[in-house]
């Protein structure tokens, strides 16, 4: 099922700010028995997003109301949401005071095997790099050719890419939040000039923050997260998937393996059942 404004269609203006500039933002929503997941976190980013980028934000009870329709007859499936600015008037410039365009699309279920959240993944780390600009950083924003490029960089023998920023700090996975463990100490990193802030990566640490545990926002190297205890990754599709190996594009194709440590699961049992 698809909408527009409101409006059951698949037609989309081709004057559409969001064709033209990727002037807009999106959310990916798990839906499980015909509800949208945590949709009050998905909207508070979303707000967070338009404030951020001068976008009028559409009332809240309407996107509601357009969520449970898109969502309504689904026991399991994605539901995306594409915001793009208003207008269709050619150039950079934006038109003041413009309704923004809504469009809704409803997806199957990914077919993840349920082996990921039990053994973990194989990840690599990436080649294209995430550039820093801070006026973006942590949204999630339409531009996305950057993650295009580096997913294209495997075929099947992995199931995400870790991306580094232009000063190669590791930021994020391909489309997930990426979190270590040091020492029981939980560490993400900072995301103050690049990656995006995810609603799982929020979930995640409020659940450390309840059992007491000690949380970091911080930058992280390579050589930093590769000496961790544990890794994961996080995303509001596949919630916490465990790594259990990270490869590196180096000339001897050095790998690092981890284990599926016990802080780990017990955020797992802390997340998946919310």
């Amino acid at each position: 099922m698809s909408l527009v404004n409101g409006v059951r269609t698949v037609v989309v203006d081709v004057g559409n700010r969001g064709l033209h500039y990727g002037d807009g933002l999106f959310e990916t929503i798990a839906v499980r028995h015909g509800l949208p997941r945590h949709w009050d976190l998905h909207l508070r980013r979303l707000q967070r997003g338009c404030e951020r980028l001068g976008i009028p934000a559409p009332a809240a009870d309407v996107l509601a109301g357009e969520a449970r329709q898109v969502s309504a007859g689904h026991e399991r499936a994605v539901v995306k949401l594409i915001l793009t600015r208003g207008g269709i008037r050619r150039g950079y410039r934006a038109e003041d005071s413009v309704a923004a365009d809504r469009l809704w699309r409803a997806y199957p279920w990914p077919d993840y095997p349920s082996h990921h959240g039990l053994d973990g993944v194989a990840v690599r780390i990436c080649r294209t790099p995430l550039a820093r600009q801070p006026r973006l950083a942590g949204l999630k924003h339409l531009n996305r050719l950057e993650q295009v490029l580096a997913r294209a960089e495997w075929q099947q023998e992995y199931e995400e890419g870790l991306m580094l920023d232009t000063e190669g700090n590791v930021i994020e996975g391909v489309s997930s939040n990426l979190f270590a463990v040091k020492q029981g100490v939980l560490i993400t990193p900072l995301l103050d000039q690049c990656g995006v802030e995810g609603i799982t990566r929020d979930r995640v640490m409020e659940a450390a923050h309840r059992l007491g545990w000690s949380v970091r926002v911080q930058p992280l190297r390579v050589d930093e997260l590769l000496a961790s205890d544990e890794i994961f990754l996080t995303s509001a599709l596949i919630g916490i998937w465990p790594v259990k190996r990270v490869d590196l594009e180096t000339p001897d194709r050095s790998t690092r393996a981890f284990t599926v440590g016990a802080c780990t699961r017990r955020l797992q049992e802390q997340v998946n059942r919310d």
